[in-house]
């Protein structure tokens, strides 16, 4: 499996295409050496007024979800979307680096909505607003300002790194695609009810999306990503992965650490356990029943 690669220092110039993890103080350097960087905060408006880096704008985690219940987690639509991008000054000569407050989650969806648009090269701030903070580097306060570029977007949709209830539905027998589940052990074992019916799809594989993320390290990336996703018998250098969550929060998060690793496939169910555990006739594994 591939190292995780982080950026200990500016780049001469942003990348064309490819992702990057930016640690603060290169992406400090970056942002200060190149007009095209756009700095995105995903957090409340609230957590944005009390801190945001110097030139970040925002947007809120609730723009990135349709919030059609059950599966309230599924992407937008594409206006919706256009209309988000056209509110932040986004260009298709931005470079976007997301950040945001609880370790990647959020920041990570909005990545994946990049994805989806077909705009694959990005980067992230490993740890985010607290890393931001821990190294030093000065904070404002406020509101977000008004973007420079207010013209509007118009995007294509990339199905690709999306999963639907029937990409996972053939992936149950099909060995070349393991299911990636990031809820907690409880729900995956069926102790912790979030949807009509509890435990996980069969033969789903499952990690915590916390033990991705190091609170010690400010909520940066745990540094022997790829050693611990081996041990937990994942294989994204060979194999095509499909992650999830409850709502496809959480495993934006590990949908995130997919792409920065360079897995082979990586793609995120964005029904999630909502429209998995909703849905009367899709199969379930419940070990809390079982034993």
């Amino acid at each position: 499996m591939a190292a995780l690669a982080s950026k200990t220092v500016a780049p001469a110039g942003l990348p064309k295409i490819d992702v990057q993890l930016f640690e603060p103080e290169a992406l400090a350097q970056a942002a200060a050496q190149d007009p095209r960087l756009l700095l995105v905060q995903v957090t409340s408006a609230d957590v944005f007024a009390q801190a945001h880096p110097a030139g970040a704008v925002l947007v809120e985690p609730a723009e990135l979800v349709a919030g059609v219940p059950p599966a309230t987690g599924k992407l937008p639509d594409a206006p919706r979307i256009e209309a988000l991008l056209t509110r932040i000054g986004y260009s298709p000569d931005r470079y976007i680096v997301a950040l945001d407050d609880e370790g990647g989650g959020w920041a990570g969806r909005l990545l994946w909505t990049l994805d989806c648009i077909g705009r694959r090269d990005w980067g992230y701030l490993n740890g985010g607003l607290h890393a931001w903070h821990g190294a030093g580097l000065p904070l404002e306060q406020g509101p977000t300002a008004a973007p420079s570029n207010t013209h509007p977007v118009t995007v294509t949709l990339d199905r690709s790194p999306i999963a639907e209830q029937a990409d996972v539905l053939a992936a149950i027998d099909n060995d070349d695609v393991q299911i990636w589940d990031v809820r907690s052990a409880a729900e995956y074992a069926g102790l912790r009810r979030a949807a009509a019916r509890v435990g996980h799809i069969p033969g789903a594989l499952n990690t915590d999306w916390l033990q991705l993320q190091d609170p010690e390290r400010q909520f940066r990336l745990i540094e022997d990503l790829p050693a611990f996703l081996a041990q937990a018998g994942l294989e994204g250098d060979r194999k095509q992965i499909i992650t999830h969550c409850q709502t496809h929060h959480r495993s934006s998060l590990s949908y995130l650490v997919g792409r920065l690793l360079g897995f082979r496939s990586i793609r995120a169910y964005h029904g999630s356990w909502s429209e998995w555990g909703n849905d009367p006739t899709t199969p379930i594994t419940n070990p809390a029943a079982e034993a």
